[in-house]
């Protein structure tokens, strides 16, 4: 989030809400929940406390609310080419929830398992058709580089696809199963 305001104040100062609205409009509620104003207007206090941007003006427009408009500072800009550097460079250790599901995947029987993740790959089908269609429409209009996230989506979103197809085969074949008593004798296996 504090990247997507400090990329955002790089084109013009703004206040708040037009963040917000400037960010779903380019697309990017798809890879930065701005779903929570409360978590925008933290972000911005951190980064104002930072030094990473300033308040320029405070305004009022007829009957709307006091808007306070931000600005980028110099270290601002320094700051989130740094970040983008860094970021772009160096991959992170994150922790999805799926990948921990899967790793616990033995708390359900088989047929739940397969079940589950075939109303899985059923979203991600969705979702890999919604991404291309995204992609086909906007590549007459806009260049490559403001996709670039979409399309990575729909990379993540295939792979994904491909994965869980892969694990319903084996589920339902038979090449992938367990049963509870199978896995109480492999830990006790292991103990020993």
């Amino acid at each position: 989030m504090a990247l997507a305001v400090l990329a955002l104040l790089t084109s013009a100062p703004m206040h708040p809400y037009r963040m917000q609205v400037v960010i779903k409009q380019w697309g990017k509620d798809q890879v930065i929940n701005v779903g929570s104003r409360a978590t925008l207007y933290k972000t911005i206090d951190r980064l104002v406390r930072d030094g990473l941007i300033r308040v320029r003006e405070t305004e009022r427009e007829r009957l709307r609310p006091e808007r306070t408009v931000y600005e980028m500072t110099d270290a601002g800009r320094e700051v989130s080419r740094r970040w983008m550097r860094e970021m772009l460079s160096a991959p992170r250790r994150e922790f999805p929830e799926f990948p921990a599901a899967i790793s616990l995947l033995p708390l359900l029987e088989p047929d739940q398992a397969r079940e589950a993740l075939e109303t899985r790959r059923a979203y991600l089908e969705g979702e890999v058709a919604r991404l291309d269609a995204e992609l086909a429409e906007y590549r007459q209009s806009l260049p490559r580089v403001s996709l670039v996230e979409v399309e990575y989506l729909r990379g993540m979103a295939a792979a994904e696809l491909s994965f869980v197809a892969a694990v319903v085969d084996d589920l339902r074949s038979g090449r992938l199963g367990w049963s509870q008593q199978e896995l109480r004798e492999a830990m006790e296996e292991e103990r020993q």
